[in-house]
């Protein structure tokens, strides 16, 4: 019997834009190039324009250690302003669920994503994962924090919203 490890990676950070803004921008799937590290040579396949909503499959390509892999997810959550989930189709993980929330508090955006994943390959993938898919993962995310501070800072002048979303 196959024990199948499932891990959890959890980033939260606040921006001062406003919540309608953040969601936009993170609703439109060309942006995703620019919050993923060169290394990956990450590119969307999809044509454009990408219609964001539950159901929708984006088809991506990327490089690890040389190797070109595909990735399709699939949109499984959809709620406008306040979070999506993408989930793996085909692609390195075993399992990979992505949960991106948005919320709006003292003049800033917060934006949280959480990662729920597990690798292929029973205890050889638990052998990668403390060798270095834990530390890649870290990385790709250090990067996007930077974009998005870098990126969305400079966007547009703060905004406040009336609203005020609570993540659950």
């Amino acid at each position: 019997m196959t024990v199948v490890m499932r891990h959890r990676l959890e980033r939260s950070q606040s921006i001062q834009v406003g919540l309608t803004q953040t969601f936009n921008f993170f609703s439109d799937a060309a942006n995703l190039e620019a919050l993923t590290p060169p290394f990956l040579k990450f590119r969307i396949l999809t044509r454009f324009p990408i219609e964001m909503r539950s159901g929708t499959r984006i088809e991506y390509t990327l490089s690890l250690f040389g190797i070109p892999i595909r990735w399709r997810t699939r949109i499984t959550e959809w709620m406008p302003g306040q979070r999506f989930v993408d989930e793996q189709e085909i692609g390195p993980f075993a399992f990979w669920r992505h949960t991106h929330e948005f919320w709006f508090h003292d003049k800033a955006t917060t934006i949280r994503d959480v990662v729920e994943y597990s690798e292929p390959f029973g205890m050889l993938g638990q052998l990668a994962h403390g060798l270095f898919v834990k530390r890649m993962l870290d990385r790709i995310f250090d990067f996007r924090h930077d974009q998005i501070q870098s990126l969305l800072n400079n966007v547009a002048p703060v905004r406040v919203d009336a609203q005020r979303i609570k993540c659950k």
